[in-house]
């Protein structure tokens, strides 16, 4: 399992990729394998619009399941990821790179000191297991 160590994960299994004051947001390889072969994802935010730590942000359905995802940190979202909806897949084969869903300016970098750093993610996996 790709676990990389540059990335914060929620205990939601959701990470976020941040450089400078904006933040990409997606869901971990764990999740995709958890829900399997991702056929639908919806990405329910728009540009310009300010949402909230914990805020539904898109949702993801697959063969086996639906899961929504939820945002890591507050702040404006910046930009969607528009291909996803056409190409929901991409979510199985490239969950840190093509499959981002939105790019979020931070309102409040200190939550991100909530967020679990890799070890602890890799910890929390395998206590669920």
């Amino acid at each position: 399992m790709n676990i990389p160590t540059e990335l914060k994960y929620t205990e939601n299994d959701e990470w976020i990729r941040v450089e400078g004051n904006i933040g990409t947001v997606g869901i971990t390889d764990h999740a995709q394998e958890q829900l399997s072969d991702i056929v639908y994802v919806e990405i329910l935010v728009s540009e310009g619009d300010r949402v909230a730590k914990g805020d539904s942000c898109a949702t993801i359905e697959s063969v086996k399941a639906a899961a929504d995802v939820y945002m890591p940190v507050s702040g404006k979202i910046v930009a969607i990821n528009e291909k996803l909806p056409d190409t929901p897949e991409m979510v199985n084969s490239d969950p840190y790179g093509g499959a981002w869903m939105v790019k979020v300016e931070l309102s409040n970098p200190s939550e991100l000191n909530g967020l679990l750093d890799a070890s602890a993610y890799q910890a929390k996996i395998a206590a669920s297991e």
